[in-house]
């Protein structure tokens, strides 16, 4: 918790008791200050308020610990669905009367669509179908997490359900057979409450500059680290495939990697480590936002690279696969562009390790490229591509099944294909 407290004291992420030695300090500070004041009546007063504000916070907590599970079956499920904005979650809490182990299992719901912009008032129901289960981290037990997508209550997906038209591209037998795996690579900002500035800056000022926070270590290089390994633990408990994670080029900026996934499962696993990390730094005081450029300037910009490859790319001759995936990828670039992600052209620039907006390119380790290949791709002649495109606040549902749609469904004409393939220089 040292480098949260260091930068805010609202940091503090209450999830044990204080100990003697915290308790006995903050007796100390009260006593200190009560010799500085005048009237005995308001000593009383601040003594009897640190007293009850500890005594409520105990009682709450220990409640937030109650194990139900020798009094009843049953469970808490939290349904989880994205908002109207098409990045924001929304949650709440039902009661089923025992655990369960699959989303056929779990009936659907409804919610208010006009108080989260996603219906009219006089027509405001929508319904929420659950699709997939985590175990829930905060409540534990036998308690879950559920990722819904959401319809119209004649079974209509709604125009910011954008899951469903993702499933029926991967169920579609040429992609299903083709096993797409994707790796995605969340990076995100910790702001400071209130003010809306990096955890760990000065405010309304800048730290030093870039260089030694990226995977640094030392108060004075990593603000955030608590809130990044409390949301790596709460994932792995969850159940998602999370991979790793680390500090990111920026100050006050942290990545962390889901996958490899296949298909759907991709986007399911985004979402609800998003919502994990939402939840965290709920409880520690601090703002998460995945603004793809949160601080304008001589600042490296947030992204959701996203790795990719198929079966054909994985095996014997893979790169001659990936060579035409990319080849396909350039003939679409700004359909994808458009697609990945708001403000996107604050961070595409050419600069901080991006390519422009408006120039599809690629290349082995080059980070400023669109589309990167791995040295490791080209040495062993398979292996995956990295789309680099992506902003921090993509739908990983929209990307994933744009890459598989791309390079698997959609076929460019023959001439299109040639004077592309010339302009990139691949030999397809």
């Amino acid at each position: 918790m040292a480098q949260i407290l260091a930068a805010s004291p609202t940091c503090q992420m209450k999830l044990t008791k204080p100990s003697p030695i915290a308790s006995s300090k903050l007796w100390s500070s009260v006593m200190l200050k009560q010799k500085k004041q005048n009237s005995s009546k308001l000593r009383s007063f601040k003594v009897m308020a640190l007293q009850s504000d500890n005594s409520t916070i105990n009682r709450v907590e220990s409640l937030l610990n109650l194990d139900t599970k020798p009094f009843t079956d049953r469970i808490i499920a939290e349904y989880i669905w994205i908002g109207g904005s098409g990045i924001d979650l929304r949650s709440k809490s039902r009661t089923l009367e025992k655990p369960v182990e699959d989303p056929s299992e779990l009936p659907k719901w409804n919610y208010d669509g006009s108080s989260t912009g996603q219906a009219p008032g006089e027509d405001s129901e929508v319904i929420l179908y659950p699709q997939a289960i985590f175990r829930d981290p905060f409540r534990g037990g036998n308690n879950i997490l559920v990722i819904c997508d959401t319809y119209t209550p004649a079974g209509e997906p709604i125009p910011t359900n954008k899951r469903a038209r993702a499933a029926e591209i991967f169920s579609n037998k040429k992609v299903n057979e083709e096993i797409p795996w994707f790796g995605i690579e969340q990076e995100y900002t910790l702001l400071q409450p209130n003010v809306n500035w990096p955890l760990g800056w000065p405010v309304g000022a800048y730290p030093g500059p870039q260089g030694p926070y990226y995977c640094g270590v030392g108060a004075e290089k990593s603000w955030g680290r608590d809130i990044s390994d409390a949301h790596y633990k709460a994932c792995l408990y969850a159940g998602i495939n999370i991979s790793g994670t680390n500090g990111e080029v920026m100050p006050g900026q942290w990545e962390f990697q889901v996958g490899p996934s296949v298909g759907i499962e991709a986007g399911d696993h985004v979402w609800c480590a998003r919502y994990l990390l939402e939840r965290i730094t709920e409880q520690a005081g601090v703002v998460l936002t995945l603004d793809p450029k949160p601080i304008d300037g001589d600042w490296n910009g947030a992204g959701c690279h996203t790795n990719y490859s198929t079966k054909s790319m994985r095996e014997e001759g893979g790169f001659d696969v990936i060579k035409k995936a990319i080849l396909n990828l350039s003939l679409r670039h700004m359909e994808h562009i458009s697609a990945y992600g708001e403000g996107n052209e604050r961070r595409l620039t050419g600069k901080h390790e991006t390519a422009s907006i408006d120039q599809f390119s690629w290349g082995v380790a080059n980070r400023g490229c669109s589309i990167r290949v791995g040295r490791d791709t080209e040495k062993k002649g398979k292996g995956y591509l990295e789309d680099r495109r992506p902003a921090s606040n993509m739908d990983p549902y929209i990307v994933t099944s744009l890459l598989a749609e791309t390079t698997l469904l959609w076929e460019p004409t023959l001439e299109a294909e040639a004077l592309a393939a010339q302009k990139l220089s691949l030999k397809v």
